[in-house]
């Protein structure tokens, strides 16, 4: 009885232990996101997406990550560095790393690229190549947050380059180009 105690309670706590009673259960309501909770598209077929938005972001995300990186090394040349505010840019530069590793996996290949029907070679090759372009990606993201170096936030920029380059129009590319790689 002791080892079943327990789990009853956490069952209680979840909500999704009841007894039975003679009036029907009511449905549950969904948890509201709380603070902690990372918010991505819905993946529901609504037809609303940012492709742009979210290069923009990456590159955002990387810019972040470059000035911790930076915030880092010279902390690190001080005699008495403060560690409290070491702690924070790591953790800062991790966070960011983490958004374009997420990003990449729920909103690039769970939604948008799309396995190409009809076995038309050249649109399977596009197809390889973005994967492959977004698993260098997550790699670089992930190479960011255990290093301080900044060629890799370098890799990440370049990378976003190819797989805009490989995604979207000549016209969306001016636009990026103009907003985003400011001009580079």
């Amino acid at each position: 009885m002791k080892n079943l105690v327990l789990p009853l309670a956490a069952l209680a706590a979840i909500g999704t232990f009841a007894l039975p009673s003679a009036k029907p259960a009511q449905p549950a309501q969904p948890a509201a996101p709380s603070a902690t909770t990372s918010v991505f598209h819905c993946q529901v077929p609504c037809g609303i997406y940012g492709d742009q938005m979210r290069i923009a972001m990456l590159l955002e995300d990387a810019a972040t990550i470059e000035k911790g990186m930076g915030m880092l090394q010279a902390m690190d040349l001080e005699e008495s560095p403060n560690k409290n505010q070491m702690v924070r840019w790591v953790m800062n530069k991790d966070t960011h790393a983490e958004n374009i590793q997420d990003t990449v996996s729920a909103y690039w290949l769970a939604q948008r690229i799309k396995t190409p029907a009809g076995g038309d070679a050249d649109a399977m090759a596009k197809y390889h190549k973005q994967l492959e372009l977004l698993h260098r990606i997550t790699v670089a993201a992930m190479k960011c947050k255990q290093t301080t170096d900044t060629a890799h936030v370098a890799s990440l920029r370049a990378l976003a380059k190819e797989f805009s380059e490989s995604y979207f129009s000549a016209e969306d590319l001016e636009h990026l180009k103009e907003h985003s790689w400011d001009g580079k």
